[in-house]
């Protein structure tokens, strides 16, 4: 709840403190003494839009607002309690902290509607919002009803997942099948040549000999007769093997010259026959040069598109495959998602129809309960229906739309609560709802401006008795002028200017006699 509130520099409010105890806080004054600026001034701290007409002639405005720290709020609060800030320059230019960080409107607008909540001229009207309304109406269904609206926003927030992944999906299918088609090609002309690790250097060695093996022919034979014919290299070779194995027979100091002979004389004729074999392989060959040239073609064209070497190639073939399956693996996730998409549908189709079911039967009494409750605060003669009607396409909450129509009297039309109604009315109906559902939501501090508007007497006594009621579970505070509200107070606040300045005090027992005279009769000292 509120703990505590301090304001300067806004409007006739130069300086202000306020403590608000739990219960029902009133605040009181006459019309202009700047009892309405404390509800502006929660407003602005909890996120409203700013405007630098507020702000106090000659000064800055800046309002802080000290919480206990709702669930969840961890990050911004110290010690159990969260403290918001605003400030307003004359220029309109406005900041916000929480906790002592810096914060943007919305973060205090987020945080601030999960601690207080403003009815009125210058509040919220949350009421007004079509989500509020049909979560009252729901409410009201009872536990069983909430059961069932749980289980389709389950239902609803996968179907929404998967009609995403549905149109996402759908949406690439015609990139998809492009690159399928792509991939198929490129697979198939790489799998058309079907290259090996390697083979285009081989190739290529084998094009460089078949396209000189004219010369080659010319040379091999010219190194044969050189080394192997009459009188030629391998032949001396030998001869001199074998004198010098007949000198090492007599002079063993020949031995190692015998011995290098013999080897040389061996490895001429080892060489001479390598030549002879070398020669005999070479054959002038002009087709199988042409399909060897050909196929090095071919083996170059897929280098040039999918990569420097055969390896790189093949590489390329094997990312190609595994990303068709991968592709096509896509068209089994589509159809399963349409399965389910429609599974969902259906199921989401019956959710919704038994909320609609549960909203129509629960309607017409709620509708009445607001109308008699709206009758004791005193709006006699009007009346509250609550609408319930088809929503197309349906909403994370089902598929109806459901709207607080009010009626000023038996002759007048229905329409929608913000067509109809004035603050203070409002903040009645705001206050009927509470009545009847106090825990319509966990929001604990409640601030009603203009909430005895156009009433009093025994309608004034009525809300006095309301707020009261509501006050047991929750912190109210309420701007009044009416003394059968007032007298209801745990806290008793009075508003007065002097010399263009708020001025407040928090009144006693024989203080509060006082002033609830002079609401009575007008008069100070009555």
């Amino acid at each position: 709840m509120l703990r505590q509130l301090h304001i300067s520099g806004l409007g006739v409010i130069d300086d202000l403190d306020l403590e608000p105890p739990p219960g029902l806080t009133v605040l009181t004054g006459e019309t202009g003494a700047g009892k309405t600026m404390i509800a502006v001034a929660l407003s602005l701290v909890t996120g409203a839009r700013a405007s630098a007409q507020l702000v106090r002639a000659g000064s800055s405005a800046k309002i802080q607002a000290r919480f206990d720290a709702p669930e969840g709020s961890e990050a911004w609060a110290e010690d159990g309690e969260v403290i918001l800030a605003r400030t307003l320059g004359a220029d309109g230019k406005s900041g916000g902290r929480i906790g002592g960080q810096l914060a943007t409107a919305s973060a205090l607008a987020e945080l601030g509607a999960r601690l207080i909540e403003i009815h009125g001229q210058h509040g919220s009207l949350r009421l007004l919002e079509q989500e509020t309304q049909t979560a009252f109406l729901d409410r009201a269904a009872g536990d069983r009803h909430l059961g069932a609206l749980a289980a389709y926003r389950q239902t609803y927030a996968r179907l929404r997942d998967v009609r995403a992944a549905v149109a996402e999906l759908e949406e690439a299918s015609r990139e998809r099948e492009r690159e399928l088609d792509l991939l198929a090609y490129q697979a198939g002309e790489i799998e058309g040549v079907g290259p090996r690790p390697g083979e285009t250097p081989e190739l290529e060695a084998e094009a460089g000999r078949l396209g000189h093996v004219e010369r080659l022919l010319a040379l091999a034979s010219a190194v044969e007769a050189e080394v192997a014919g009459d009188g030629a290299a391998a032949e001396s070779l030998a001869s001199a093997a074998h004198g010098l194995g007949e000198m090492a027979d007599l002079d063993p100091a020949a031995a190692e010259l015998a011995t290098r002979s013999a080897g040389l004389a061996a490895e001429a004729a080892e060489l001479a026959h390598d030549v002879r074999i070398y020669r005999e392989s070479l054959v002038i060959d002009p087709e199988r040069l042409e399909e060897v040239r050909a196929r090095i073609a071919a083996l170059k064209g897929l280098q040039r598109k999918y990569g420097a070497t055969d390896i790189d190639v093949l590489a390329f073939l094997r990312e190609a495959s595994e990303r068709v399956v991968a592709l096509s693996s896509v068209d089994e996730r589509f159809e399963a998602l349409q399965r389910e998409l429609g599974e969902l549908e259906g199921l989401a189709a019956t959710q919704a129809a038994d909320l609609s079911a549960g909203r129509a039967q629960t309607s017409p009494a709620l509708g009445d309960e607001l109308t008699r409750q709206i009758n004791e605060l005193g709006m006699e003669g009007a009346a509250i229906r609550v609408a319930v009607e088809p929503l197309e396409p349906p909403g994370p909450s089902g598929a109806d739309r459901v709207t607080l129509l009010l009626r000023g009297g038996p002759t007048q039309p229905w329409l929608p609560l913000g067509k109809t109604a004035s603050g203070g009315e409002l903040s009645r109906v705001m206050l009927a709802c509470r009545s009847i559902l106090a825990d319509l939501d966990d929001v604990p501090t409640l601030v009603f401006d203009e909430v005895d508007a156009g009433i009093g007497g025994q309608a004034g006594l009525a809300v006095g008795r309301r707020l009261a009621t509501l006050a047991a579970s929750r912190q109210v505070l309420v701007v009044t002028h009416l003394p059968q509200i007032a007298c209801f107070a745990d806290l008793h606040v009075r508003v007065r200017k002097h010399a263009g300045t708020a001025e407040v005090d928090v009144l006693d027992d024989h203080q509060r006699v006082l002033e609830l005279s002079r609401m009575l009769a007008g008069l100070e000292a009555s």
